[in-house]
């Protein structure tokens, strides 16, 4: 077995994340897009809104200022000319992922989710699910709160407790979309709305059969190629399959010359490396990482490539937290060189730092420069007027200073 040094290894996952390319000259296009995606495979939804929805910024990492309803476009409208290429569902958490890979998220690879924990909820309700599809088909792309609404009168004659309420119509909207019977048919100021899958999954996509099998082996593949190099668990994580399917789909991979078997030193378990992996030499510029960037979202993982210990802060009381509530790592040169937490103060017009933190062993002035840069055109990329950097950091003067 090859062994492979932590630089190597950094390189390489770099790489397999886009990061080692360089940023369009141009305005971005659809075919930009479409190679971020090819490097990342999915981007995460997320509810927080604090600087930026969490599903454009990797995009925005990678190919620096582009216009969002790029995203937007390729994930909820469609036209003959222009068709849809992304689609909702769960893989990592909730997802926007290529449209061809539905049949692997519907293989049975992947475990259930949360969402099963609404069984029990939708069952004691004789024929709520029937009545959810139907409003669905007849009124879709449409809310949970539109098809509470639509079920009103019909149930208003069966007593108190009721259970149109909305909190049991949510749960079976996201038990159907969690069985891959709904999905998002559009969004509305991020509302899901719901529709059939038939409807915005293409026929050919959706009438592919994949086995539970070939399913794993095309999701850790696709894991792999995400990552660059990663152990077992790293591969599992991509999409959360269970740890025996994941182990089936790596050994049946490795078997087939798609993986291959390697130890990174410093790693205490074995890695595996992409056969399509590159290691560039070095990995040169600038980004800002929201915490659900693919890159940094398995903690552990982060700590091991680049010595950076990153956790998500927003559940911690503020008097406990160490760096803030929504805190982006600062990538410079192929390594998390500082974080910064950040808030997009729309009704002020500017992006505020309130806390900005050197990692150790950086040279200081160069990271307060490159960050204060980044900041600046991620600023302008959300149509604020400017960056207002707070007090909280060692790194704060330094930012506040450049900023200017």
């Amino acid at each position: 077995m090859q062994t492979i040094s932590l630089p190597v290894a950094r390189r390489t996952a770099l790489a397999a994340q886009g990061f080692a390319d360089p940023r369009p000259a141009t305005a971005p296009t659809r075919r930009h897009l479409a190679k971020v995606l090819s490097r990342v495979q999915l981007l995460q939804l997320d509810s927080v809104n604090v600087a930026v929805r969490a599903h454009y910024m990797p995009v925005f990492s990678r190919l620096g200022a582009y216009e969002p309803a790029l995203v937007d476009d390729a994930a909820w409208s469609h036209s003959a000319r222009r068709p849809r290429l992304l689609v909702e569902s769960w893989a990592h958490e909730a997802s926007l992922l290529p449209m061809e890979d539905w049949p692997l998220l519907r293989s049975g690879a992947k475990r259930d989710g949360w969402w099963r924990n609404y069984t029990r909820v939708v069952e004691t309700v004789p024929g709520l699910l029937e009545d959810v599809l139907a409003v669905v088909k007849e009124q879709g792309p449409i809310g949970a709160g539109g098809i509470e609404k639509a079920l009103e009168a019909e149930v208003a004659g069966r007593g108190p407790g009721a259970w149109w309420e909305r909190s049991v119509v949510k749960k079976a909207c996201e038990y159907l979309f969690g069985l891959g019977q709904l999905t998002t048919g559009t969004r509305r100021s991020f509302e899901r709305l719901y529709d059939l899958t038939e409807r915005v999954v293409p026929p050919e996509i959706l009438s592919r059969r994949v086995s539970a099998d070939e399913g794993a082996r095309g999701l850790i593949d696709r894991s792999a190629r995400a990552l660059g190099v990663g152990t077992e668990t790293d591969l599992r994580d991509y999409y959360r399959l269970g740890p025996e399917v994941a182990r089936q789909a790596v050994a049946e991979l490795v078997e087939a010359g798609t993986l291959e078997p390697v130890q990174v030193q410093g790693w205490r378990a074995v890695a595996y490396r992409h056969s399509e992996a590159r290691t560039p030499r070095s990995v040169t510029g600038r980004a800002l990482l929201c915490p659900f960037d693919p890159l940094i979202w398995e903690r552990d993982r982060t700590e091991r490539l680049f010595g950076f210990r990153y956790r998500i802060e927003i559940y911690v009381p503020e008097p406990k937290r160490v760096h803030g509530y929504y805190v982006f790592p600062f990538l410079l040169d192929g390594a998390l060189s500082a974080r910064v937490d950040l808030k997009s103060d729309r009704a002020a017009g500017v992006l505020r730092v309130q806390g900005a933190f050197a990692e150790p062993a950086v040279d200081q002035r160069r990271v307060a420069a490159e960050l204060a840069g980044e900041l600046a055109h991620m600023a302008s990329w959300l149509g604020l007027d400017g960056v207002v950097v707070g007090k909280r950091g060692d790194l704060a003067s330094a930012v506040k200073k450049d900023v200017g």
